[in-house]
């Protein structure tokens, strides 16, 4: 077995869920992660906690779901009575076929959706982390080779994730002051939101392994504009690209993709909440240089801002604000390396793709560019 391997299992058990004798742990994994789910395990046991495996089987679940009718659906009991019981989550990616359920149909996928949020809502209490496990089919995505794409993931895995939270947590002061936040990009983004009394998350690698991102959640009915999401998105083992949202009072009236639209509108359509964003996310891992279509990794490179459409995050957003409740958690995700700005109160936090606080950021954009100067509020 690869060491790197054994490593990721460590970091998994010691660092992002704290394993402790006793605990009752579910790994969730497809075949393919078979030689993480055995290093869990042998880390697991040297904790003396008690874990028990969910082997996915995308072939199974495409077979079930194309002969179920949506109406159907309905929560697994017994899965949430499980998920009740559990202590801490660890939950895999590994693809085998990356679009095995491409021809399920949408409404199914929606009702399937709604039937599982009460067990993601008891996960949501555990303590508990997803990751990747590398596979030739996730780096034919990426379009790397199978030793390159390994290369990435665990390079970007394994990582000094204490100096990464500490760079991560001036951004997340800058949010956690502010009221309002304007994403602008060349000429089809513009959106401006309200994040006025929400929290802010530090993405140190905890829940996300990788890690490497600034979050919050916006007020559900403040998000005004436009914006264009140049990353693909993939929803149900299908590609939507070139995604296009335009908001008026927190709602997307209007939507556009240039691949799979009606992929796009199937995911609008799934409740009322999935037409406001629940997430807006900064990514800042210095690690990840490079987009390779896996959201995972994607959302927290240090030159892409994504936004969540559907469910908030509980702890971003305190009792007395808001909350955007959808059955659904989708991230889209859009470059902001060139002809970009991020403000927060008025003031240019990112230029670019670099911070402030970075010897890249340039405090004097070109003429016509950007409507701020310099930051001042927020440096040391």
């Amino acid at each position: 077995m690869d060491d790197r391997v054994r490593r990721h299992a460590e970091i998994l058990v010691d660092y992002c869920t704290e394993i402790r004798s006793g605990d009752t742990v579910l790994v969730r994994a497809p075949r393919p992660a078979e030689d993480l789910v055995v290093a869990l395990y042998e880390r697991i046991g040297e904790r003396g906690a008690h874990p028990m495996t969910e082997w996915l089987n995308p072939r199974a679940g495409r077979a079930y779901a194309r002969a179920m009718d949506a109406e159907d659906f309905a929560t697994k009991d017994h899965a949430l009575a499980a998920m009740r019981e559990t202590d801490v989550v660890i939950l895999v990616k590994a693809s085998s076929n990356a679009a095995e359920g491409s021809d399920v149909d949408s409404a199914k996928g929606r009702a399937s959706s709604r039937a599982k949020q009460p067990i993601l809502q008891e996960r949501l209490e555990t303590r508990w982390v997803i990751t990747q496990h590398p596979t030739p089919a996730d780096a034919q995505r990426a379009e790397l080779s199978t030793e390159a794409w390994a290369d990435y993931v665990y390079g970007a895995i394994d990582r000094d994730w204490d100096g990464q939270r500490e760079r991560q947590q001036r951004v997340a002061d800058a949010l956690d002051d502010a009221d309002a936040v304007r994403l602008v990009s060349g000429d089809d983004t513009d959106l401006r939101l309200s994040i006025a009394g929400m929290t802010t998350i530090n993405d140190g690698g905890r829940e996300n392994m990788p890690g490497g991102e600034v979050a919050t959640s916006p007020d559900p009915g403040s998000v005004e504009g436009e914006i264009r999401f140049d990353v693909p998105l993939y929803r149900h083992g299908r590609e939507i690209r070139d995604v296009t949202l335009v908001f008026e009072e927190g709602v997307v009236v209007d939507h556009a993709a240039s691949h799979n639209e009606v992929a796009l509108t199937s995911l609008l359509e799934t409740d009322e909440g999935a037409r406001r964003v629940g997430e807006l996310g900064i990514g800042m891992n210095r690690g990840i240089d490079q987009i390779t279509d896996n959201i995972l990794f994607d959302e927290k490179m240090g030159q892409t801002v994504h936004l969540a459409l559907g469910c908030a995050m509980e702890e971003c957003v305190p009792d007395d604000r808001p909350f955007n409740e959808s059955a659904v958690h989708a991230d889209v995700l859009a470059d902001v390396s060139r002809d970009s700005y991020i403000e927060v109160d008025g003031e240019v936090i990112q230029r670019n793709g670099a911070f402030w606080f970075e010897d890249e950021f340039d405090e004097t954009p070109e003429p016509g560019f950007g409507s701020a100067t310099g930051v001042t509020d927020y440096c040391p």
